[in-house]
């Protein structure tokens, strides 16, 4: 396991074992279940920050994070906050005596705060689905590069004044979906390079799907910038990372886990363990799966299937409540398979009401018995807490998180809804109620 020589589980004792008379406390079986992972992240960040330590001396430092933290996915903002608190704590270990230690996030995309977003993302993406490769890629790299010479270069420029050091991270930010992370990251980068600024970069995630000018923009800032340390989420990540650019004279990249994984000490512990609590499930807009995943593994009729898998859970006792992690293409989606969707729960389904900061999301999570999500830190902020998630599978980065937790028993299979359609939520439903039992209770 990553981060320490901890105990295995034996494969026939779930953690979190359900049955007909008893609802186990996961916790209470392990108590230090993610320990080990919370201990990488914390070497893994002071790995880094040793590299700004000297800086620091006799005057107040400044680190900046790069990442998205204000998106309308809140889960983004999650990560984010987990990681500007451990790294303030890191650095004022290291650095010692001094001035305050000032650790801010600059967003990308250059948002100042936290929306709901705005409702013409999705028009975008929709017709972006719809063009062809040859005419999408060139056009939106002129759209960017556009934005980034209006807009975004001064916002960086002006945000980073007065920092000492930078950190990218955390977020699967290095993905070419259009070349926005590229284009975006290799100005962000370039401003720090030329005020000489020490970079590390910090739990990230990395993709396989960079375009040849993808590759081309990120091998540029990183090879420019003043690395002083690359840490990754996951294997995977690793594996990519060191393929398309190690050998660009670029350093390898090390493992970290995600920062969300210290949601538990960055928002306190208000996880519940009460079987009477309801099953919180995250409902994602298809459109983004699609866009963001694999376009394969997303049926035509995912509205359907959600109102199987959810009907089933309801008719077997469970009280389910629908939530979003906060982008408005979610939302849009939920508003319009809500109402169905509580008709047909005989009282058992209900709607969360949405969320406005990070916060809100991780105590919602922390009050369900159970998060089943396609959304990655619904999930992790689930097992942060000692919940049980159960993953949909729609992305290799979710099984790559299930498999660094020795979960991936407790992903439901996308052949279990590719194709979407009557009856294949509630084979997705039966599933989710198997993965609560023993292993050898498993139907495959």
């Amino acid at each position: 396991m990553i981060g320490g020589a901890a105990t295995r589980r034996p494969r026939d004792r779930p953690a979190w074992r359900a049955s007909s008379d008893a609802w186990p406390v996961w916790r209470a079986r392990s108590p230090d279940h993610d320990s080990p992972k919370r201990s990488r992240i914390v070497r893994a960040i002071e790995d880094a920050a040793d590299g700004f330590g000297p800086i620091r001396r006799s005057r107040a430092m400044k680190v900046a994070l790069l990442n998205v933290k204000y998106s309308a996915n809140l889960g983004d903002g999650l990560l984010s906050e987990c990681l500007e608190g451990a790294l303030a704590s890191a650095l004022g270990r290291i650095a010692g005596a001094g001035g305050p230690i000032v650790v801010e996030s600059i967003d990308l995309a250059g948002r100042t705060g936290f929306s709901s977003g705005s409702g013409l993302r999705g028009t975008v993406l929709k017709t972006l689905e719809g063009m062809p490769d040859w005419v999408r890629q060139p056009m939106m790299y002129v759209v960017l590069k556009t934005l980034v010479r209006t807009r975004l270069r001064k916002f960086y420029a002006d945000s980073l004044a007065g920092v000492d050091a930078v950190v990218l991270g955390g977020g699967n930010l290095l993905a070419d979906s259009d070349l926005n992370f590229p284009i975006k990251i290799e100005a962000a980068l370039a401003e720090a390079t030329r005020r000489g600024l020490p970079v590390a970069v910090f739990g990230v995630g990395v993709t396989r799907n960079w375009t040849r000018t993808g590759t081309r923009l990120f091998a540029r800032a990183f090879s420019r910038a003043r690395l002083i340390d690359v840490t990754v989420r996951d294997t995977r990540s690793q594996a990519v990372w060191n393929d398309l650019l190690a050998g660009r004279s670029i350093q390898p990249a090390g493992l970290a886990c995600d920062p969300g994984l210290l949601a538990a000490s960055r928002y306190g512990d208000c996880a519940a363990s009460d079987r009477t609590k309801p099953v919180g499930f995250c409902i994602t807009d298809p459109l983004l799966l699609r866009y963001h995943g694999e376009a394969s593994v997303i049926g035509s009729d995912m509205a359907g299937w959600y109102a199987d898998a959810i009907s089933a859970l309801a008719n077997s006792g469970r009280e389910v409540v629908l939530f979003t992690n906060g982008s408005p293409e979610d939302r849009a989606f939920l508003d319009t398979i809500a109402p169905a969707l509580v008709d047909r729960g005989n009282g058992r389904v209900r709607r969360a009401e949405d969320f406005t900061t990070p916060g809100d999301l991780v105590r919602f999570i922390g009050g369900c018995a159970l998060v089943v999500a396609h959304r990655m830190h619904a999930c992790i902020a689930a097992y942060a807490l000692g919940i049980p998630p159960v993953g949909l599978a729609w992305d290799v980065k979710l099984d790559s998180f299930f498999a660094l937790t020795e979960r991936s028993d407790y992903i439901v299979p996308d052949r279990r809804y590719r194709g979407g359609g009557s009856g294949a939520g509630g084979g997705a439903a039966r599933h989710l109620r198997i993965c609560l039992r023993d292993p050898a209770d498993r139907r495959g």
